[in-house]
């Protein structure tokens, strides 16, 4: 896959089969459509490309909204993206004056005079163009009228659940991990380099590494202790995930992402490290003294164990 960082570096070519979106969580509705994509481009011997943004539009045009959380940092994105074997990725950047491009604009400029789209492929709920004023119905008559097809593809569901980003946030404010791994197709990740902590968790037999999440627009499970799998330099781990502020440690200082591996011992300060969440297996709890933490992280090891194995 060929990662461009803006638009004007994509040389258009013949039969490309394209889609638009934010795609945040490359989760089970995107992956539905990226399938078709590849699917459409292989019977036209021709090509696929995402055209995704970034920011994410809301960034820019409600910057002062901190509210919003992303699913996937720029980083997970393409790496997921990666995996579906995508021909091209567009990361353009959005802008103010991008954003004032009208749905006549965005179609004729970006899509048919920059991409050369052959056919586009979107979601059951793509608008596009000046404050989303692009339905599916003016797609298609724009369509006509510059010389390519449009395919909606409709909503994907799982346990009678629409599949969706906002549905899959809700489900990680939660903590419902498992409900977050369904919906994604792979577990909710947390990825960021290990930085020096306090060396409180190797006092306790358990020696953790710290986790610095340098986005502050990710998305992060409620505090609390998770049954994980860890990847680090392309090798895969086990281990539990304590996201909390420690109370039973004085001097805790503020929250702190930290993973325990099981079975390994290597220092991995300044390394990039990332975690799947698969389950969530307690809050996290204030003990009255360091031997019932230490009985209780055993417990925990145990649970994890029982989850991963």
């Amino acid at each position: 896959m060929k990662v461009y960082s803006n638009i004007e570096e994509f040389e258009p070519v013949e039969n490309l089969v394209a889609t638009v979106g934010t795609f945040d969580g490359v989760h089970l509705g995107h992956s539905y459509i990226l399938d078709r994509l590849k699917t459409e481009a292989e019977k036209r011997n021709g090509t696929s490309v995402l055209l995704t943004f970034y920011p994410h539009p809301r960034m820019v045009l409600f910057p002062e909204n901190n509210d919003l959380k992303m699913l996937n940092t720029q980083e997970e994105k393409v790496e997921l993206l990666a995996k579906s074997n995508l021909d091209h990725l567009i990361i353009h950047p959005f802008s103010r004056e991008f954003s004032r491009l009208n749905s006549v604009e965005f179609v004729r400029d970006v899509l048919v005079n920059q991409l050369g789209v052959s056919k586009l492929i979107i979601g059951y709920d793509h608008h596009f163009g000046r404050n989303r004023e692009g339905t599916f119905d003016d797609l298609l008559e724009l369509a006509n009228l510059y010389g390519f097809e449009v395919e909606q593809i409709e909503a994907q569901e799982f346990k009678d659940t629409q599949v969706s980003s906002t549905k899959i946030r809700s489900a990680i404010q939660k903590g419902d991990m498992k409900m977050a791994r369904h919906l994604l197709g792979y577990p909710f990740l947390l990825s960021g380099k290990v930085v020096r902590g306090a060396g409180i968790g190797r006092t306790l037999g358990f020696k953790t590494a710290n986790i610095e999440i340098k986005d502050r627009f990710k998305i992060i499970p409620p505090n609390g202790v998770y049954a994980v799998h860890v990847k680090i330099k392309e090798e895969a781990y086990i281990g539990m995930l304590n996201i909390g502020i420690r109370p039973s440690i004085k001097d805790q200082g503020g929250i702190t992402i930290e993973v325990h591996v099981f079975g390994l011992d290597e220092e991995l300060y300044g390394l990039e490290i990332s975690v799947g969440l698969i389950e969530k297996i307690r809050e996290e709890q204030k003990f009255e003294n360091i031997d019932l933490l230490k009985q209780q992280l055993e417990f925990d090891k145990a649970k994890c164990e029982a989850i991963l194995f």
